[in-house]
């Protein structure tokens, strides 16, 4: 059975059956923006008979509901009959144009070439006209509201068409009576008989061409899934910018009266708190996307349906696959929705919990937002057993594998899938690791390429080293247990610990200093002690400075907890430092990663485009 069919209607048919609201919009169709100068050139090419582009429609009554809403302008509580026959997927502009100005009687609200809103009336020169089509671009012209136009900083009146006698003494035709011209006709015979016979050589030449003008029509079959016309929406418009997950699922859950636009962002005066207000409580969530959230919700529903599938005996393509897909989100059911969504809620908040525990302090730490969905939709299913030290413990390898292993950058919806699935058989006791941990690999000569913040991998080994104990050159605490309020206040960030301008005079290159070896978090108090001095002469100033007072010892302790060899870095000795720190760094990422190292024989060759700036 074919899912649509390909016709030719008559274009005021189309615009009668808008009228009437048997033609509308699905709600996820965005506002009506065409200005004053593609609306005359809209009128110009129908006048010259020339193809528009086709319409699509999509017919009513099938599986993909949506919310709906009239044309612009039009007022179904003026309509006896507005029963709902088909939607419009494309050709909302030029629909809405021709309806606007060959329609309604009222002045069209468009916009001039400034995008400052203006309403225009339009009408065709007639005289002009009949020198030849090549003059219909001067011929069809809009007005201001008062139908006059006028010069001279508008101190001249140019053109009267305010009453429909100066529109005959002008012989103006008025765009608005073009399909229906009865009443104009009269009109000019009583006031300016003279006329007439021009006026018919007119309507024969171009108000003739606007009634008989047939507009190709490709009509989807009401048989077509949800996802497919949202698919087929987006292929076709791609003159705008094209509708994100959240905005099609708000359509779709508004047929069935849930705005889901309240239910993310909140709504006071309905006294709905929002899931992003409740989210944003906890600082690291503060950036999570409403299409991220309805990702983690097809996660676990589709979770939820292939363990049902494998029960009840199902195999092969039988039993449901798991899937963040786009697809699959715009075909979330709702009571999926309903019976998810305060899990996930909850899944987020412990998944928020869990990083703090890693050390990750901010937004701006989290190397991936992208694997926060798989991870929260997998503290869903967990509850409170996270928290147990086998399972957390296995969460975290899997979560600093695709960190350092650098493998949720770009398209990731394949590997969410496998990870929860993966994720979870690992925890309830299958020997087999998830394909991150087994895909995720470290090369050593990595560590000299990263340089800023671009790199999944830089954020990630910034919170790496001061995830278990690291302490503040100046202010002597424990980075890890500062709450939000003290990161913000002691303004943490990830410095140089060889001073770049020290560098600079010693002829080491950048690519050497810029280094993440020769980085670490530094409070910004410690680092205007650093400034440009060398090691030796910062730290005795630190050691000795009023508020820090400590000994060599004790300095050196705290060197220790950020993987700086003090030996080192007391003689200055920047080759002997860097050498030792990235074995230290690299036994933390081995820690971390829960396998060790490779090194392949190209691996100084390696270049990663997000490394510099």
């Amino acid at each position: 059975m074919s899912t649509f069919d390909s016709t030719k209607t008559r274009l005021a048919t189309l615009l009668g059956d808008i009228v009437n609201g048997k033609i509308q919009l699905p709600d996820f169709q965005r506002g009506w923006v065409w200005d004053d100068e593609h609306i005359r050139s809209l009128l110009v090419s129908i006048a010259r008979a020339f193809p528009v582009g086709a319409i699509m429609l999509l017919e009513s009554g099938g599986d993909a509901k949506f919310k709906t809403r009239p044309v612009e302008g039009v007022d179904l509580t003026k309509v006896t009959t507005n029963k709902l026959e088909k939607l419009i997927l494309d050709g909302q502009q030029r629909l809405t144009s021709l309806t606007q100005v060959l329609m309604f009687k009222e002045p069209v609200k468009t916009r001039d070439s400034k995008k400052k809103l203006i309403e225009r009336y339009y009408y065709i020169d007639i005289e002009l006209a009949l020198l030849g089509k090549e003059n219909y671009e001067s011929a069809i012209i809009s007005i201001d509201a008062d139908r006059i136009q006028r010069e001279n900083f508008g101190r001249d009146v140019k053109l009267d068409l305010s009453t429909p006698e100066k529109e005959y003494e002008n012989f103006f035709f008025p765009c608005n009576q073009i399909l229906d011209h009865d009443a104009w006709e009269r009109g000019l015979i009583k006031h300016n008989i003279d006329k007439f016979s021009r006026y018919m050589e007119f309507r024969g030449q171009v108000l003739e061409v606007f009634k008989h003008y047939d507009l190709p029509v490709i009509e989807l079959s009401k048989s077509n899934t949800k996802e497919a016309v949202c698919l087929v929406f987006e292929k076709v418009n791609t003159g705008g910018e094209p509708l994100t997950v959240f905005e099609l699922m708000t359509a779709t859950y508004a047929a069935d009266n849930v705005n889901l636009r309240d239910e993310w962002f909140g709504n006071t005066q309905e006294n709905i708190e929002g899931i992003q207000p409740h989210l944003r409580k906890q600082n690291l969530l503060r950036e999570i996307q409403p299409t991220e959230f309805l990702q983690g919700l097809t996660l676990l529903n589709s979770w939820e349906k292939r363990k049902e599938d494998i029960n009840f005996g199902k195999t092969g393509k039988q039993v449901t696959g798991v899937t963040a897909k786009r697809e699959a989100v715009l075909s979330l059911p709702l009571d999926a929705y309903q019976r998810w969504k305060q899990p996930l809620i909850d899944g987020y908040w412990k998944a928020a919990k869990f990083l703090r525990q890693e050390s990750f302090f901010s937004t701006n730490d989290l190397p991936y937002r992208t694997q926060l969905v798989p991870l929260a939709a997998v503290m869903a299913l967990l509850g409170d057993r996270w928290l147990e030290h086998k399972v957390y413990e296995k969460i975290a390898r899997w979560f600093w594998c695709g960190i350092l292993g650098e493998l949720y950058g770009g398209a990731v919806e394949t590997r969410m899938a496998l990870d929860i699935q993966e994720l979870m058989d690992w925890i309830e006791g299958s020997d087999r690791e998830p394909s991150t941990i087994r895909d995720a690999n470290f090369q050593p000569m990595r560590l000299e390429t990263l340089r800023t913040r671009n790199s999944a991998a830089y954020k990630g080994i910034s919170v790496l080293l001061q995830r278990e104990g690291a302490k503040d050159f100046f202010w002597k605490i424990t980075i890890k247990d500062l709450d939000e309020n003290d990161w913000e206040e002691r303004k943490l960030d990830i410095h140089h610990i060889f001073p770049k301008n020290w560098c600079v005079k010693q002829g080491i290159p950048s690519s050497r200093y810029d280094s993440i070896i020769n980085k670490t978090p530094i409070s910004f108090k410690a680092n205007r002690t650093i400034g440009a001095k060398a090691p030796s002469d910062y730290l005795n100033l630190l050691q000795n400075h009023p508020n820090v007072q400590l000994n060599e010892e004790d300095m050196n302790a705290i060197l220790v907890t950020h993987y700086i060899d003090p030996i080192t870095l007391r003689q200055d000795d920047f080759e002997g430092f860097m050498l030792s720190r990235q074995r230290m760094i690299l036994n933390k990422i081995e820690s971390a990663m829960g396998k060790p190292v490779l090194i392949s024989d190209d691996s100084g060759s390696n270049k990663f485009e997000d490394d510099e700036e």
